[in-house]
């Protein structure tokens, strides 16, 4: 039973971990909070089985094809929800911009794809169900690979260095003509693919379902909350942690209880590091 739990936890803490990892490159793209993380992850699972079970194409063509567009929807979320609130006085309005157009992505792809969970095609087809099945080690593997790259992106790269230098300072990277708005959406398409990805990896493991937004948005911001803002270091670390968890408890308690038992775990954490368990305190000058 225990190499299930860790089978099935480190596979959904993956998940998670990712897009927690959306949240923060969408953040320091653009300083803002973007609930839209989830939707995107949805729309990995869900146009991954349109494209290579439903339409038949093949998988090595449908995988791109459903991370662009991912990253497009990523790019229209920063031009309709975001852009129009950064210039208003209440910036805090992205809360409830970006949720609108998390909803109108969930109710349009139920209209036009299912209300049914639908099931995803195998990749590989190695596995036959036990801990060894592609389903567990495809987000493992999905997840590694993305923080590679993004650390290679940040630390290697012009544009990385650019999206550091506007997340540290957005006035002062305008000031030295860094293009603010042209990285925010290159940073809101990479998110996109980044959520994307989550979702395709995770397809045989969640299916391709409309309501896997809403769950994806709640559990991938607890590792961005327990990570600290931003880290997206911690946010791995805390997806994993809390996909174990979540298993963990599903076999000790089970049902709703497990839920309760996450929420617990998550009030207690922020009471104890309001910052999160990797972020920096708040500094204010006086």
């Amino acid at each position: 039973m225990l190499p299930n739990i860790l089978a099935a936890g480190l596979a959904i803490g993956a998940v998670y971990a990712l897009i927690g990892v959306a949240y923060n490159v969408m953040f320091t793209a653009s300083r803002v909070m973007s609930f839209t993380a989830g939707q995107l992850g949805m729309l990995g699972g869900v146009l991954g089985a349109l494209f290579i079970r439903r339409l038949g194409i093949p998988a090595i063509i449908g995988f791109p094809l459903a991370l662009t567009g991912c990253a497009l929807v990523g790019v229209v979320t920063e031009i309709v929800a975001v852009r129009p609130v950064l210039g208003s006085l209440e910036k805090h309005l992205y809360v409830l911009s970006t949720l609108a157009f998390a909803l109108m992505i969930q109710q349009f792809t139920a209209i036009e794809w299912s209300t049914e969970p639908q099931p995803f095609p195998r990749l590989f087809g190695i596995g036959n169900g036990g801990v060894t099945d592609e389903k567990f080690w495809l987000p493992v593997i999905a997840c590694a690979a993305a923080i590679g790259g993004l650390e290679f992106l940040y630390r290697r790269t012009l544009i990385g260095h650019a999206f550091l230098a506007i997340a540290e300072d957005n006035f002062a990277a305008r000031a030295l003509g860094l293009p603010e708005r042209n990285l925010r959406m290159l940073g809101f398409a990479l998110a996109g693919a980044i959520g994307g990805l989550a979702g395709f990896s995770s397809g045989e493991l969640l299916l391709a379902f409309f309501a896997n937004g809403a769950l994806l948005n709640f559990y991938g911001f607890v590792p961005v909350a327990l990570g600290g803002l931003g880290n997206n270091r911690g946010a791995i670390i805390g997806g994993l942690a809390l996909g174990l968890f979540q298993q963990a408890a599903n076999f000790i308690v089970g049902g709703v209880f497990a839920s309760v038992a996450v929420f617990a775990v998550f009030i207690v954490v922020l009471l104890a590091a309001p910052q999160g368990l990797f972020g920096a305190p708040a500094a204010r000058r006086v």
